[in-house]
């Protein structure tokens, strides 16, 4: 992005952010920080720490998640404004649960765990606007699998 005000129009793009307010958008683009990945490139991957989370800018990306049998699925799909890792913002010593891929060259923002939560510590309206929209897409993500 080429300066803090672009970043803050994209993140209002980001259904994660779309209930926080400008103060708190500038907060979080001060942040976050940029990040290119080839066509083929893991931008995680499965089984290793996370500490960051990723918002697509530009780009095609896919989680695979690879079963006891070896057998790998593709769990999802992303395009520009879908986010992954969230969970590791949260969860300080869980694994990835998928890798993720680039299936066109990508471009991203980035956060690492500890400027999140240091935010949120700052901020507990924006944490709570975050953490309600968390358990959202954990709820449909759930009711998906029934």
């Amino acid at each position: 992005m080429a300066n803090t005000g672009d970043t803050i129009q994209f993140l209002q793009r980001v259904p994660l952010f779309q209930g926080l307010n400008n103060r708190q958008l500038k907060k979080l683009a001060e942040r976050f920080v940029e990040r290119h990945y080839a066509a083929g490139e893991a931008m995680v991957t499965q089984g290793q720490g996370g500490e960051g989370f990723f918002i697509l800018v530009s780009g095609k990306a896919e989680a695979v998640r690879a079963r006891a049998d070896g057998e790998k699925v593709v769990v999802n799909s992303f395009g520009p404004a879908d986010f992954f890792g969230e969970m590791a913002l949260l969860d300080d010593e869980g694994l990835r649960t998928a890798t993720v891929q680039a299936v066109a060259a990508c471009d991203c923002l980035a956060l690492t765990r500890w400027d999140f939560l240091g935010i949120l510590k700052e901020d507990a309206d924006m944490a709570v606007v975050i953490l309600q929209e968390l358990a959202r897409r954990f709820r449909m993500a759930l009711d998906r699998l029934q």
